[in-house]
């Protein structure tokens, strides 16, 4: 079953282009598997917000969380590269990016239905992102970390085997797959010996440093920069502390 899951991330994400026409084009996704039990779940309702929910939550019975990684393409990576601004490249990537994620769970649900699984996804709507605290009451990169996938860099985004330009998604599901792994091994430079800073030097809006993040420092920037697309919909994004640095597309302590 979990080569049978993870197989249907894998093409649904590579036939997407095709049949829906997008302008963004996505590299092969990543897909770990968490206990729903793990006892991370409860942690981030005290390092992220008590209201975060748990597996549970989202599907009562749940026995296994399935996060996946969609990573960009170099190729939009470095439209984003120059200057304080997004590019519209990444804008529209992000939104073309949430609506794959939403039509792949959605997939996903239905597929595993089929075969007598129950499954739930976390809407971006409800809980949603709250916009006061700055924080997400599911947030996919913790997802992700319980599912083996990567762990944090210095930007406080998940460093993948595939770098941490990307996006991620998840399921709920009430079969048990075997979990994989917490990774325990560093793969941020900075934190590994201190020899790179290159997100703190692209943060547009100061709001990232050595000693911590100001999310809310950020989020004024993002609603500054969602004025630039006023033709598309909402897109609060920057992503200039992960364009074109050494995590960007790989785990660069994979060697060491």
């Amino acid at each position: 079953m979990k080569n049978q899951v993870r197989q249907m991330v894998i093409d649904f994400v590579g036939e997407y282009k095709n049949k829906n026409h997008t302008l963004t084009e996505w590299k092969e996704p990543l897909v770990g598997f968490a206990d729903a039990e793990n006892e991370l779940f409860n942690k981030y309702r005290e390092i992220i917000d008590e209201k975060h929910l748990l597996p549970i939550d989202i599907l009562p019975g749940a026995r296994t969380v399935v996060s996946y990684f969609i990573p960009f393409t170099e190729n939009l990576v470095r439209t984003n590269y120059k200057g304080d601004a997004p590019s519209r490249e990444w804008a529209v990537a992000y939104l073309e990016t949430n609506k794959l994620l939403l039509n792949l769970g959605e997939y996903l649900i239905e597929k595993l239905d089929k075969i007598g699984a129950g499954a739930n996804m976390a809407r971006f709507d409800a809980p949603g992102f709250d916009t006061n605290k700055v924080i997400s009451y599911w947030s996919q990169r913790h997802v992700a970390y319980a599912a083996g996938l990567g762990t944090f860099g210095l930007n406080n985004m998940l460093i993948t085997n595939k770098g941490c330009c990307g996006r991620f998604g998840s399921i709920v599901i009430d079969i048990v797959i075997e979990p994989d792994s917490v990774l325990e091994t560093e793969r941020c430079l900075y934190k590994y010996n201190s020899t790179c800073k290159k997100c703190v030097e692209a943060c547009p809006s100061k709001a990232l440093t050595v000693n911590g993040f100001d999310r809310h420092k950020c989020y004024e920037l993002l609603l500054e920069y969602d004025k630039m697309f006023s033709d598309l919909e909402l897109t609060e994004v920057c992503g200039k502390c992960v364009a074109m640095i050494p995590c960007s597309f790989i785990n660069p302590l994979k060697n060491k």
